[in-house]
C-alpha cells in the first residue's frame, strides 16, 4: 500500500456524484440538501450488502467491520430473517398497540427464556429502550413503593441515547451542547470510584445506570469487581440497577448480555441495535416485580413492537440459537483479539487493545479519523469511539479469512501512518 493512500480524501475522490458541504449536509450535483446537516457523512453511496459485504454505486466492494454499529449483527440480508419479513409484509404490517399481537408475545417469550428478565417492553430504538427504563424505575418508586425516588447515577464516558432524558444521563458533555436546561434527576459520578458512587447516593435514588462496556466512550470494559460492588451496593441501599446493554447485547460479546459474564442480574436492562437484524427496534426488559409499575397508559409506542419488526426480531432471535452466535462472537472475538494483538505488538501508534468478543477497540496514540479515511479508500469500513480509538464491529458470523483480511488491511493502514508521520519528523 502506497502512503498516498493515507491521505485525506476529498469528497470528488470517492467517484460518487455526491459530495460533502461544510455543515456535513449531502449535496448531489451541486443541489444543497433537503435534509438536516446533522450528520457528517463519509463520500459513500452504499447500495447494497451481504454477510460481511456492501457495495457501492461504483460497483467496489468493502469488508463491512462496523456493522451499521453493532446492528447487523448476522451479517447483512440474513436469509432466514428475510424470509420472516417478506411473509409477514404479505399478511399485516401495522395494528396498534391496543390490539393482540401475536408476534409480539413470541418475541417477548423468547427473550425472557434467554435471560433473566421477566417482562418486555418493546420500542423503536436504544435510546427510548433506555428512555423507558429510566420512567420504569421512577414510577416503580413514586407510585408501586409510594417513595420520592427519581435520581439516576451513571458514569463518565457513558453514552445512553440522544432523548433529553438520556442525552443528560450520559457522560459526556459533547452531547449535551446547546440542549439547556437539561431535565432534573440525573447524578453522573467517575467510572470506578466507589466512594464517589456512594457519596452521591441519597433519599431520592432510584437507580444505577451502568455500561458493561462504555463502547462510545472508547471501548472501556467495566471491572468486574466493581460491577459485583454496584451490584452489591444497589441491594443494600434499594436501588435498582439498570445495564444498558443496547450495543453490547444480543450475543456481541461473547454471550446474550454482557452482565452475564459479570455473575449479576439486573433488575432492568435495555437492548436494540442488533435484536432485529436492522429494521428499527429496541427492548427494554426487567424482573417480574416491576411489572405492575407500567399500567396500562402509562408508557407507550405507536411502532414499538408491530408485526413486521417482532417477525424480524423472532427470526433473529431463532436463527442465533439455532446456530449458537453467541458462542461464535465468542471464538470469532478471542481469535481477532489475538491477531491484532501479535500483529501490533511492536506498532508504536498502538497503545492498547482491548474488548470483549466482538467490539473490540485499538487505542492510538493520536486521532484515528484519517485511518478511518485511508480504511475506505481501502475497501475496509471501521469506525472510531472518541478520537484516538479505532473501533471494530464485525458481524456475528464474519469467517476467520474476512478476519484475517480486515487484520492484515488494518496493520499495514497503522504501519503507512506510523511511516507518514516519522517522516514529517
Amino acid at each position: 500500500m502506497a502512503q498516498n493512500d493515507l491521505k485525506e480524501t476529498t469528497p470528488a475522490a470517492s467517484g460518487s456524484n455526491k459530495s460533502i458541504d461544510t455543515n456535513g449536509a449531502s449535496a448531489v450535483s451541486g443541489v444543497q440538501s433537503a435534509l438536516f446537516p446533522s450528520y457528517s457523512r463519509y463520500p459513500l453511496n452504499l447500495v447494497k450488502g451481504h454477510g460481511s459485504w456492501l457495495w457501492d454505486d461504483q460497483g467496489n466492494r468493502y469488508l463491512d467491520f462496523m456493522s451499521g454499529l453493532a446492528v447487523t449483527n448476522l451479517g447483512h440480508a440474513p436469509e432466514k430473517v428475510k424470509e420472516k419479513v417478506k411473509a409477514q409484509l404479505d399478511e399485516l404490517w401495522h395494528v396498534s398497540n391496543l390490539f393482540q399481537i401475536p408476534q409480539q408475545e413470541k418475541a417477548a417469550k423468547l427473550l425472557t427464556e434467554m435471560s433473566c428478565a421477566d417482562v418486555v417492553f418493546f420500542c423503536n430504538s436504544g435510546a427510548e429502550a433506555n428512555e423507558a427504563a429510566i420512567k420504569l424505575a421512577r414510577r416503580y418508586y413514586q407510585k408501586v413503593k409510594g417513595e420520592d425516588r427519581y435520581e439516576v447515577i451513571t458514569f463518565t464516558q457513558s453514552f445512553h441515547g440522544r432523548t433529553l432524558a438520556t442525552l443528560t444521563a450520559t457522560g459526556q458533555d459533547k452531547v449535551k451542547d446547546g440542549f439547556l436546561p437539561l431535565p432534573a434527576g440525573f447524578i453522573t459520578v467517575p467510572m470506578h470510584d466507589l466512594e464517589a458512587l456512594k457519596a452521591a447516593i441519597g433519599s431520592n435514588t432510584a437507580a444505577i445506570m451502568l455500561e458493561m462496556i462504555q463502547a462510545e466512550g472508547g471501548v472501556y470494559p467495566a471491572d468486574p469487581s466493581f460491577v459485583k460492588e454496584v451490584a452489591a451496593l444497589c441491594k443494600e441501599q434499594g436501588i435498582l440497577l439498570i445495564i444498558d446493554e443496547v450495543q453490547t447485547g444480543m450475543g456481541r460479546t461473547g454471550t446474550w448480555y454482557a452482565h452475564e459474564q459479570y455473575g449479576i442480574e439486573p433488575d432492568i436492562f435495555t437492548s436494540a441495535k442488533g435484536i432485529a437484524s436492522g429494521l428499527p427496534a429496541g427492548a427494554m426488559l426487567a424482573k417480574e416485580y416491576l411489572r405492575e409499575a407500567f399500567t396500562p397508559g402509562t408508557h407507550a409506542s405507536t411502532f414499538g413492537g408491530n408485526p413486521v419488526v417482532t417477525a424480524s426480531i423472532i427470526a433473529t432471535l431463532e436463527t442465533m440459537k439455532e446456530e449458537n452466535i453467541p458462542e461464535r462472537a465468542a471464538e470469532m472475538g478471542r481469535y481477532l483479539t489475538d491477531r491484532l494483538r501479535e500483529a501490533l505488538k511492536d506498532e508504536p501508534f498502538v497503545k492498547a487493545i482491548r474488548g470483549i468478543g466482538l467490539i473490540v477497540g485499538i487505542e492510538c496514540d493520536g486521532p484515528v479519523a484519517e485511518l478511518v479515511t485511508a480504511g475506505q479508500k481501502n475497501k475496509l469500513l471501521f469506525v472510531t469511539a472518541g478520537p484516538n480509538v479505532i473501533r471494530l464491529l464485525p458481524n456475528l458470523k464474519v469467517s476467520r479469512e474476512e478476519i484475517d483480511q480486515a487484520v492484515d488491511t488494518l496493520v499495514a493502514l497503522i504501519a503507512a501512518h506510523t511511516a507518514a508521520k516519522e517522516e514529517v519528523k
